[in-house]
């Protein structure tokens, strides 16, 4: 006769050592949650992705200890105290007003400020603090923007970024200087897969569509007008990178640090509410011309 294992006379016991049930001081233990959870459930008029920036920026206390991660776990029952500060992150970059109505409002953006909030919770103004948004520039970006006072004139506007009847100007100072001093590039774009946040010309991409023109040039870098006919994200830097010629300051496509993005939208074209046709201009940054004057 073969044994296959030493019999229990309490069959209890042997369910536990099989591990089917827990020994009742294992079972008693109270269950720990991440915190961010856990703070879904008392904080419910903030969603999951502004918890967790309170937790990272030091917002949070649990049993009077700051909490540091988002993912950290702890017992039902915990105090939380949630404190959010009156505060407003680069509070000096306001956009200068260019043009206004009834209907609209067209602000010179600086570089650094953001067209929109990323979370529910944002600790700086955004270009929505002034309007309703009709269009986008990269947070480093400078330049014209138009905003709405009401969600009719906000479709209106949008729609004609949607059917490209709006035209665009850009100026960038580029590395070196490109072989042809003005051309149409014409090469589509899609997500880089290996690093989400950037993209790069793909043939299976968008159609992306950019008309240059170098205004001047001392060899190290250049001064170009960039004219979208799309409008896909990162265009004109993806574009600019491709030729070999990355805009100066560009943390995602560049390799050259400088004090800025160096791309700035000069000239926006529209038509306003009435059927009136416009263009508005923001003046080239100061900056720009430095790096010629300066010779760097």
């Amino acid at each position: 006769m073969i044994r296959t294992g030493k019999k229990f006379s309490k069959p209890e016991m042997s369910r536990v050592i099989n591990g089917d049930v827990k020994l009742a001081e294992e079972a008693e233990k109270p269950e720990k949650v991440r915190l961010d959870i856990l703070m879904g459930e008392y904080f419910k008029s903030y969603n999951r992705s502004s918890l967790q920036k309170f937790i990272e920026f030091g917002f949070v206390t649990v049993d009077g200890e700051t909490a540091k991660k988002p993912n950290q776990k702890f017992e039902r029952g915990v105090k939380i105290d949630l404190k959010v500060p009156n505060m407003i992150k680069n509070a000096d970059l306001i956009p200068e007003v260019i043009y206004e109505d009834g209907n609209v409002v067209v602000l010179d953006k600086p570089a650094g400020l953001l067209s929109m909030p990323r979370a529910q919770y944002c600790p700086e103004k955004t270009l929505e603090s002034y309007g309703l948004l009709v269009h986008r520039l990269d947070r480093d970006t400078s330049g014209v923007v138009i905003l709405a006072k009401s969600p009719e004139v906000q479709e209106f506007l949008k729609k004609q970024f949607q059917d490209r009847t709006t035209h665009k100007t850009y100026y960038a100072v580029v590395s070196g200087r490109p072989k042809l001093d003005e051309a149409k590039i014409d090469l589509p774009i899609a997500r880089d897969l290996k690093r989400p946040t950037t993209f790069r010309v793909d043939p299976n991409g968008k159609e992306s569509e950019t008309y240059y023109k170098v205004l001047k040039s001392n060899g190290k870098y250049s001064l170009v007008e960039l004219k979208p006919t799309t409008g896909r994200t990162h265009q004109l830097r993806v574009h600019m990178k491709y030729l070999g010629h990355p805009i100066l300051g560009d943390p995602l496509y560049g390799d050259e640090k400088a004090d800025r993005l160096y791309l700035h939208a000069n000239k926006l074209e529209i038509t306003l509410p009435g059927e009136k046709r416009v263009a508005f201009e923001a003046k080239l940054p100061k900056e720009f011309a430095d790096v010629f004057r300066a010779g760097k």
